[in-house]
């Protein structure tokens, strides 16, 4: 009786604790909404719960790490196949984060959701590697992990997209998949862009589907309803990757750039939606480096009425040094590269303005050098978009000079015009004409409207014209080094502008450009500029060929074919070409809706520009001609048994004579009107 009694009294106890616990797990399920209480968390690292209830992964430190995990395991195996192999349930999870650079808008590297089969993380390392993988680990089979990045790096060894993506990872930092940073809205179906070291709180949902085999990651402002449309699916069985038992968590690190990554709330559950988030019961996002313990709270609060006591004597001085500070603060930096160029040079406080703060809302989009804001110059009432350049490295600034340096003297209808430049302290701002229509990519695959193949031969026609003033016509030659779809703008009247020349080189036309460093992004780099890091007009054309390519067949220059295997585009219109069935390569969008020779046409002017041999690609005067009837194009060659890939494989091991003449005597013509009549009956 008596122990009847204890557990009668000890029961709503219990029930009445469970209430106000940090999480609770039910079956696979839990949900914490703040950390206050949490005490059963496995922390690693630089991980800690602060007095506030923050989960904090990272303190701010350069090259750290942290991690934490719910402390139960999670049994994600049930069912069966139909092979009888026990498979994944399927499972949700839901977690509000932040991120805060220590110097504004400049952070790195990035934080991850983790699902793993230890809680034991200790052989991951900083930096690129987000604290859960390593060098010798990354892309293992026996790592069993499954993760969602929220990558504020672009690392060219994991083939990062830019420095502000999401993407989902399976047992390698090389992503199955992923996409810039941002949401669908709902309303009208368009893209949104996100910063992820904004500093501001956000909320991300996963959503694995058991059954289809699909990863759905979904992100959006805090406080904001669910998108329908994910930011990034991927195809992935994890039956063949997560193990019986498995935990979830979250990891983070840094680099040199300091920052601290932030968990708010999060939840979980197997079979069903991860349960809401109370946000009303969210801890505030931490704007400034939280306390380490709750000693040094009470030193603040024991030294608080000593400070007091000299406040008074200090006020004079402190108005005095704050109208000091505000003049300083806008006394902006000149150098000497500046004084040839010093026309273009705008206030720091008037591009401020024009974007309001560089608040979120104004933001345009972010590549791998930094944000790009929407403004208004209150002078003239521009319409602008300014670029807030990362400057975290000498390449940083490197970039910058050369982008005032290059498109500040460059006039052309078909490239994105410098309006004004702006240095302050560790701040590069660029503005440029605004461009209402977005970028090429937008519109191939980033949800604004497609774009008729009447639009995407005037936008070919316009880049390959950009390109000859660069290469030709301006009075030194420029190497824009940067060619692709997210940096060819679209203007009110849907003409391109080629913008973005952080990577551009000048030389004089008797001279050789010297550079050895691979710059570039992966699918438009040619196979010499891989090879030697030289890069050259002929290097542009590739890009121009590969970018001509994607915007004929609306797919991009190198994709994820699953398996493990890669769709390199070239080769597959290629084989397309050699095959006759040329029709199937065309975007499905504009099949019904094209001129069929002017497609024929830039297929094969693609493909000629794609070529792995540099001295076969034509100069962008010839490009130019092709395009516009006024020169016969060469016959395409086919080989009976290697591709594009091949043959540059075969130039850069040094078969330099055998690649020149087999790509000369297996050659085949294919008819024009073959691939003409295909596709009119494709119509």
């Amino acid at each position: 009786m008596m122990l009847e009694a204890n557990c009668v009294c000890v029961l709503p106890l219990l029930f009445f604790w469970g209430l106000h616990l940090a999480a609770v797990a039910v079956s696979g399920e839990f949900v914490y909404s703040g950390f206050a209480g949490a005490t059963d968390l496995a922390l690693h690292g630089a991980a800690m719960v602060t007095p506030g209830g923050v989960l904090q992964l990272t303190d701010g430190a350069a090259v750290s790490k942290g991690d934490a995990f719910h402390p139960t395991p999670l049994h994600l195996r049930g069912g069966g196949k139909e092979d009888g192999a026990a498979a994944v349930r399927s499972f949700s999870a839901s977690f509000v984060f932040g991120i805060v650079p220590v110097t504004p808008g400049m952070g790195g590297h990035g934080l991850a959701l983790v699902v793993a089969p230890s809680r034991d993380l200790s052989t991951g390392t900083a930096s690129s590697y987000l604290g859960f993988l390593n060098s010798t680990s990354n892309g293992s089979a026996r790592n069993h992990m499954v993760a969602v990045e929220l990558d504020t790096i672009q690392s060219p060894e994991f083939q990062d997209i830019d420095d502000n993506h999401v993407g989902v990872d399976v047992n390698s930092l090389v992503s199955v998949n992923s996409s810039s940073a941002g949401f669908y809205d709902d309303r009208t179906g368009e893209f949104r862009n996100l910063i992820l070291v904004s500093g501001e709180a956000m909320q991300a949902w996963v959503d694995y589907d058991g059954g289809a085999t699909r990863i759905d990651v979904t992100l959006a402002p805090v406080g904001a309803e669910k998108p329908s449309k994910p930011l990034v699916s991927a195809s992935a069985d994890l039956s063949t990757v997560i193990t019986d038992v498995a935990y979830v968590g979250f990891s983070a690190s840094t680099g040199k750039l300091r920052t601290r990554h932030y968990v708010l709330g999060c939840s979980f559950a197997v079979d069903e939606p991860a349960p809401a988030i109370d946000m009303a019961s969210l801890p505030k996002l931490p704007r400034h480096a939280s306390p380490k313990s709750k000693s040094k709270a009470a030193l603040l609060a024991i030294a608080l009425p000593v400070v007091a006591g000299v406040v008074t004597l200090a006020t004079v001085a402190g108005c005095v040094l704050l109208i000091v500070r505000r003049r300083y603060r806008y006394v902006e930096l000149r150098e000497d590269w500046e004084i040839e160029f010093g026309a273009h040079r705008l206030s720091y406080m008037e591009l401020s303005r024009a974007t309001g703060g560089f608040k979120n809302k104004n933001l345009l989009g972010s590549g791998g050098f930094g944000a790009v804001f929407k403004g208004v110059l209150p002078t003239s009432g521009t319409e602008v978009a300014v670029k807030r350049v990362t400057h975290g490295s000498r390449q940083g600034m490197k970039e910058f000079v050369a982008e005032v340096a290059t498109v500040g003297r460059l006039r052309h209808r078909n490239l994105v015009q410098l309006l004004g430049y702006c240095r302050l302290e560790d701040e590069l701002l660029l503005a440029y004409d605004y461009m209402p229509n977005g970028s090429v990519e937008s519109h191939l695959y980033g949800g604004k409207p497609a774009l008729s193949w009447a639009q995407r031969f005037q936008i070919i026609r316009g880049v390959a014209s950009g390109l000859l003033y660069l290469h030709e016509e301006w009075e030194q030659v420029v190497v824009h080094r940067d060619v692709k779809a997210s940096n060819i703008l679209l203007d009110g009247e849907m003409n391109a502008r080629l913008g973005d020349f952080g990577l551009a080189r000048l030389h004089d036309r008797d001279a050789e450009l010297r550079t050895t460093v691979v710059a570039g992004t992966f699918g438009y780099i040619a196979p010499e500029l891989a090879l030697t890091g030289r890069a050259s007009p002929l290097t542009d054309v590739f890009a121009f060929g590969a970018f001509l390519l994607e915007v004929a067949t609306g797919r991009r220059p190198v994709e994820d074919g699953g398996n493990s295997s890669r769709l390199v585009l070239v080769d597959w219109v290629f084989e397309h070409w050699r095959n006759g069935s040329l029709v199937e390569a065309v975007d499905p969008r504009i099949q019904g809706d094209c001129d069929v020779g002017e497609l024929s046409l830039a297929l094969r002017v693609g493909l000629l520009c794609s070529h792995p041999l540099a001295s076969v690609r034509p100069g962008m005067r010839q490009v130019m001609q092709y395009l516009a009837g006024d020169a016969p194009l060469p016959e395409l060659a086919t080989t009976h048994h290697m591709g594009m890939s091949m043959l540059a494989l075969l130039q850069n091991q040094g078969f330099d004579a055998f690649v020149m003449a087999s790509s000369s005597s297996w050659s085949s013509s294919v008819s024009v009107r073959s691939f003409d009549t295909s596709l009119s009956r494709g119509r």
